[in-house]
């Protein structure tokens, strides 16, 4: 049994589906010419259908990404092949490969440079929450501690068909934003994700008040343990302890000397 072959203009049909607005009827004589939407619709669409993601990688999951671009999987058919060396260009970034200390404060300084609308996909089980290395001494345990994150993409590594559905699903989320309540058109300026401070160990700039109450205690005990450390500062020697001093060392040389 043959497969009838589906005609162009019903094919074109189905295309724009989803952009006609149910509840506005367009006359049958305009229907070949007009066609009712949101603007949200033609909105989202435009910016789903052209996303660039920024061109890095922090290990294994690096390689499946790049697998995602070429030639077997084309990630060009949605619009992606463009993977952006500059943060001013995209407004993907995808966190592929396991996320050290030392590495944070360039992805959170990376991300501030995104404009908006950006998004992040976490990718892989490293990136998601640590994976193998959980617990290490040198490794986060996931990059939302530090930026929000939009999608997951589970796997260690996780497979180019795996990063393409976690994509399709960036694009759900993108269709369903509307122009009146996005962050990025709202009066004022959206604030910078602080760039963590890697020290002894990393932390956020924001926690500062409440790491030194966690490790110090509370205000008083602040103050407590500043006069207590002022305390112990040496002092000055009083003149009757010295000449005691002397004294003693005069009769202890006194005593060495042979008789």
């Amino acid at each position: 049994m043959t497969t009838p072959v589906a005609r162009f203009s019903d094919l074109k049909q189905e295309q724009i589906n989803e952009f006609l607005h149910d509840r506005i009827q367009v006359p049958e004589d305009l229907q070949s010419n007009v066609m009712v939407t949101t603007l949200d619709k033609v909105y989202n669409w435009s910016r789903k259908s052209s996303m660039w993601p920024l061109l890095f990688g922090l290990a294994c999951c690096a390689i499946e990404m790049i697998a995602t671009a070429a030639s077997r999987y084309d990630l060009a058919r949605f619009g992606m092949e463009v993977m952006r060396p500059s943060p001013r260009q995209s407004d993907l970034m995808i966190v592929s490969g396991t996320v050290t200390k030392k590495m944070v404060p360039a992805i959170v300084r990376i991300y501030n440079q995104m404009a908006e609308p950006r998004y992040v996909l976490s990718m892989g089980a490293c990136a998601t929450g640590g994976g193998p290395f959980k617990e290490g001494y040198s490794v986060v345990s996931g990059v939302d501690k530090y930026i929000p994150v939009d999608v997951y993409v589970p796997g260690c590594p996780p497979t180019p068909e795996a990063l393409i559905y976690g994509l399709l699903k960036l694009h759900e989320k993108v269709e369903r934003q509307s122009i009146t309540s996005v962050p990025w058109y709202r009066k004022g300026s959206s604030e910078a994700v602080p760039v963590p401070i890697l020290g002894p160990d990393l932390f956020d700039p924001r926690k500062v008040q409440v790491i030194k109450e966690h490790t110090l205690g509370s205000a008083a005990a602040v103050k407590g343990a500043v006069a207590s450390k002022a305390r112990l500062q040496p002092q000055p020697m009083a003149e009757e302890l010295k000449a005691r001093i002397r004294a003693a060392q005069a009769q202890y040389r006194t005593q060495k000397q042979p008789a």
